[in-house]
C-alpha cells in the first residue's frame, strides 16, 4: 500500500472526471459531500435486470459498475463554482488488467488469487490523495502483488502526467 499526494488537484480532477484516463476501473463505492452527501453503491442492482441480462456477460461483465458509466453522474455532483467539502471513490482495476500488473514481476501469485487491486481517491481539507490496496481471496505471506500494484500505479500516473509526491 502506498499513498500518492496529488500536487495539482484541478488538473487531476479534469483527467479523472472528463477524460477516459481512469476508465480501466470499476466503482465499488463513492461518496461526494457538497450541500448534501451523495452515496453511490457501485454494486450492480440485481432487481434492475432480467434473469437473461443478469447472466449475460456482454451486458453485465462485472459485479461493479464501470467508472466510465458513473463518471458523468459524479462529474455532475462535483462541478460548479464551489469545491466539494470532501469526496471518496473506491475503485477496482478491471480484472482483465490484473495479469498485466503481475506480469514480469517475479511473483508466484496468480490473477485468480487476487480479489481486487484497489485505488482509493480521497479529497478533504488535507488535499487529494490516492491510496493503493490489494484484496486477496486468501491470506498470503507474499506481498509482491502489493509492490507490483504500487509500481503499476506510479507508472499509470506518470504516463498520464499526473504529478504526485
Amino acid at each position: 500500500m502506498i499513498s500518492f499526494k496529488i500536487k495539482n488537484v484541478k488538473q487531476f480532477m479534469g483527467k479523472f472526471l472528463t477524460s477516459e484516463s481512469f476508465d480501466s476501473f470499476l466503482v465499488e463505492e463513492a461518496s461526494v459531500s457538497t450541500f448534501n452527501t451523495f452515496l453511490i453503491d457501485g454494486r450492480q442492482n440485481r432487481d434492475y435486470y432480467t434473469t437473461e441480462e443478469w447472466e449475460d456477460k456482454e451486458i453485465r461483465p462485472y459485479d461493479f459498475t464501470e467508472w466510465k458509466t458513473l463518471r458523468p453522474f459524479c462529474y455532475s455532483l462535483i462541478k460548479g463554482r464551489r469545491t466539494p467539502a470532501a469526496f471518496k471513490f473506491v475503485l477496482h482495476l478491471i480484472p482483465d488488467y490484473v495479469p498485466s500488473v503481475l506480469k514480469g514481476g517475479g511473483t508466484d501469485i496468480t490473477p485468480q488469487q487476487i480479489k481486487a487491486l484497489v485505488l482509493t481517491v480521497r479529497y478533504d481539507e488535507n488535499g487529494l490523495t490516492l491510496v493503493t490496496g490489494t484484496s486477496l481471496h486468501t491470506f498470503l505471506l507474499d506481498k509482491s502483488a502489493d509492490e507490483l500494484w504500487d509500481k503499476a500505479m506510479a507508472r499509470f500516473l506518470d504516463k498520464r502526467e499526473i504529478a504526485y509526491e
